[in-house]
């Protein structure tokens, strides 16, 4: 049985994490563009998708469809930071608000307003069909 080595296993690992790389950037271009004419990118589309997911209950939130923006973070694969400043652009467009949190005056809760759910359900198909342009599913 042979056994794996760094050197004989490192070429493919490379190999196939520049391959989720391509694809990953492939997919985050496509969504761009379709969702341009729309004044949101990949990362902003994500955001609300993630608010209209905790507004339905379906994934663990706050009271209201509510999310603690440090909840989001660790699934946008933003910083902290990058995600702050992407929420303001998204209050300041009047799609999302935000509020403190009474229970720890240090938490921020941000929520979908409705004209964000009205451009989230516009959005949704185009996002969804870039997405499968690029990963080759049919919808």
């Amino acid at each position: 049985m042979a056994v794996k080595t760094v050197e004989t296993v490192g070429p493919r690992l490379e190999e196939r994490w520049r391959g989720i790389l391509a694809v990953h950037a492939r997919a985050l271009c496509e969504i761009d563009r379709a969702l341009h004419p729309h004044g949101l990118g990949a990362s902003d589309f994500e955001v609300l998708d993630l608010l209209v997911t905790e507004a339905a209950g379906t994934a663990p939130g706050g009271p209201g469809g509510q999310c603690r923006v440090q909840n989001l973070a660790g699934r946008v694969h933003l910083s902290q930071s990058a995600l702050s400043r992407l929420i303001g652009r998204l209050e300041k467009d009047g799609l999302v608000e935000r509020s403190v949190c009474a229970e720890d005056r240090r938490g921020v809760w941000v929520a979908l307003t409705d004209k964000g759910r009205a451009l989230h359900t516009l959005a949704l198909p185009l996002q969804r069909a870039a997405l499968a342009r690029v990963l080759g599913e049919d919808i």
